[in-house]
């Protein structure tokens, strides 16, 4: 029983472990923090931003970005420090420059296409199926006329 007690008592002193616990002077500060974590991407991990990673890059950028806000940084100071130390690549949502062009360009070309081939599909669907040669005409004619029951007038 003692050494379920001191397991699970070490178990919740090691997950206390990985929360950042900052005070700030104003609870806006604290807002402006946690958005801007929430904001940059962790350099390390894929996909992943700040305030959920747990690299030690990612603590240490925390504790950058909570010394920048407790000094009264602005946000948009924040970013360029960080975007300048670290490149776009910390930056969830990239500037648009001539070098970033494709990163926006390119999802919206292929979105446009795949509407065309989509709408072209669909026009050569109906066509096709609307469309009848005189061949085929001739063909379904003799056809409803072999299978009509006797007496019926065909169509």
């Amino acid at each position: 029983m003692l050494l379920s007690i001191l397991l699970g008592v070490a178990i919740s002193a090691w997950g206390q472990g990985a929360i950042d616990a900052y005070e700030f002077d104003t609870d806006a500060d604290a807002k402006r923090y946690q958005a801007l974590i929430a904001e940059f991407r962790c350099p390390k991990c894929l996909n992943t931003n700040l305030s959920g990673s747990d690299a030690p890059i990612a603590a240490d950028l925390r504790r950058v970005v909570y010394g920048l806000v407790s000094d009264g940084m602005s946000d948009a100071d924040i970013r360029t420090f960080l975007q300048e130390r670290y490149g776009d690549f910390v930056l969830y949502d990239p500037p648009m420059r001539a070098d970033t062009i494709a990163l926006w360009a390119v999802p919206v070309a292929l979105g446009a296409l795949a509407v065309i081939v989509i709408l072209l599909l669909v026009r050569r669907r109906r066509t096709a199926s609307a469309a009848l040669d005189d061949d085929a005409r001739a063909k379904l004619a003799t056809l409803l006329a072999e299978e009509a029951p006797p007496g019926s007038k065909p169509r």
